[in-house]
């Protein structure tokens, strides 16, 4: 009886795995927004007159809040309010800048006043790209604290658990929404007819993930009086200070993993803008589609290993030597983008090698978060995850501006891309060798990094390349 009074919540297989469903709905749908936009670049320039430079200052406009300092005040919110509070901010966040995008987009706002008043200055961005970009950094500012937030749930709820099979999974969710979303905005835009209705789409879901995120926070509750903790949220964190962070930023360790952070993920996800113009090239001027159709196996590969990849962990550990091997993928992977696929024109080494770099990004992801709370004391995990996503998203905002530009200039003399140009064709063939180079060299500095960081770890013995489940 004694036993049966003890258990709690997160010990029952079906509640814990049901609150990991609920919080990773809200990622999942928040993904999917992020890349509504992605395939429709042709579309919003017919409607609206938006050009590729307008496109990209719009996409760009999801970090530059949290570039400038949003992610360290959402750390300090999230360790001084807890998961609860912060989590509903956040997803209230996504969806209220969703619903100032759909707006900024929509027939009805262009004969407003304020489309007028917006279109008076910075006459290059039109009216309804400043009211996106406006709308995105709202929303960019409450997914990247909602990020933050939901590893932290994900620790406390399977502290001792399956910790990283279900940051695995929380993530594969995730980037199946990459791949749900470049596979459907199409097909909706192309049914109604317009690029507002995919928006609108996902801007109701937002809405459904804030709503299964309320659910989870009246489970979370309960699970908080049975751990005796304050009303406020979580045990101990109401001995938070804002003096604690320089703990975490006087840590050597933590900027070995936040460096680590930036740069694999710097080879990543500004790769992911230029990915599948980058096959189309090198595959000999395949179609946008046929490209598209081949680098979106991307995040699905990624999402399919990774629960195995966080259920190894969780049992064997190894989570630097993961590290280490995540990185070495991505350098080979780039390594063969720029030299054997240009040589080849290859269908087959594409998908092959689209595979080995998915598992890469399963490989770092799935090794790199369950790791922190093993180096960070726990009533400053939040600000932790914060702050390494804040140093990550310095590379995510100026790494594709510096590879567009790179591109542009190591293409300046390409007779190819001269010719194209004059004969004003629809496809360029860009040579992408020296950018590919560049996201190799990322990878190159990641896993000297990774190495120093199984270094640190076996003297310090903090437990990164231990199983997070002990055996008894």
């Amino acid at each position: 009886m004694t036993d049966i009074i003890k258990k709690k919540l997160n010990d029952s297989p079906a509640i814990r795995w049901t609150v990991l469903v609920l919080i990773a709905l809200m990622m999942f749908f928040g993904y999917m927004f992020v890349d509504v936009m992605s395939p429709l670049q042709a579309l919003i320039e017919a409607e609206r007159g938006w050009t590729p430079s307008v496109f990209g200052t719009y996409a760009a406009g999801e970090y530059i809040l949290n570039v400038c300092g949003f992610l360290i005040v959402a750390g300090f919110i999230l360790d001084k309010t807890g998961v609860r509070f912060t989590g509903e901010l956040s997803a209230s966040m996504m969806f209220v800048g969703a619903c100032i995008k759909y707006v900024g987009i929509t027939d009805w706002f262009q004969t407003t006043e304020l489309a007028s008043w917006l279109g008076t200055w910075w006459v290059d961005m039109p009216a309804s790209a400043k009211m996106a970009a406006f709308g995105f950094m709202i929303f960019g500012c409450g997914c990247e604290m909602a990020g933050t937030t939901v590893s932290k749930a994900i620790a406390k709820w399977f502290k001792g658990k399956e910790m990283a099979l279900a940051m695995g999974l929380e993530m594969a969710i995730a980037r199946i929404g990459v791949f749900t979303i470049f596979s459907i905005s199409p097909l909706i835009a192309a049914k109604f007819g317009s690029v507002v209705t995919p928006v609108a789409f996902c801007t109701v879901l937002l809405l459904i993930g804030l709503i299964t995120f309320t659910i989870f926070t009246f489970i979370d509750k309960r699970f908080d009086a049975q751990l005796g903790a304050d009303a406020q949220d979580n045990s101990g964190e109401e001995e938070f200070k804002f003096s604690d962070v320089t703990k975490i930023l006087s840590s050597k360790v933590f900027w070995v993993v936040a460096l680590l952070c930036v740069l694999y993920y710097s080879a990543i996800f500004p790769f992911q803008r230029y990915g599948a113009n980058m096959l189309q090239c090198n595959l000999n001027g395949i179609s946008p589609e046929a490209a598209s159709n081949i680098f979106r196996w991307f995040p699905v590969g990624a999402g399919i290993i990774t629960p195995f990849l966080g259920s190894f962990l969780d049992h064997k550990g190894k989570g630097a030597t993961m590290l280490m091997w995540g990185s070495l993928l991505l350098i080979a992977c780039h390594l063969i983008f720029a030299f054997v696929l240009p040589m080849t024109h290859s269908p087959l080494l594409a998908y092959a090698t689209i595979v080995l770099l998915g598992i890469s990004f399963a490989l770092v992801p799935a090794a790199l978060w369950p790791s922190v709370p093993k180096i960070i004391d726990e009533k400053v995990l939040g600000s932790a995850y914060c702050l390494i996503f804040w140093v990550q998203n310095f590379g995510l905002c100026f790494v594709p501006v510096f590879i567009g530009e790179l591109l542009t200039i190591c293409n300046a003399d390409n007779p190819a891309v001269m010719a194209a140009k004059e004969a004003q064709a629809t496809f360029i063939p860009y040579d992408y060798t020296i950018p590919l180079l560049v996201f190799a060299s990322f990878g190159v500095l990641a896993l000297l990094f990774s190495i120093y960081l199984k270094v640190i770890d076996k003297k310090e013995g903090f437990g990164v390349e231990e199983p997070n489940i002990k055996a008894k």
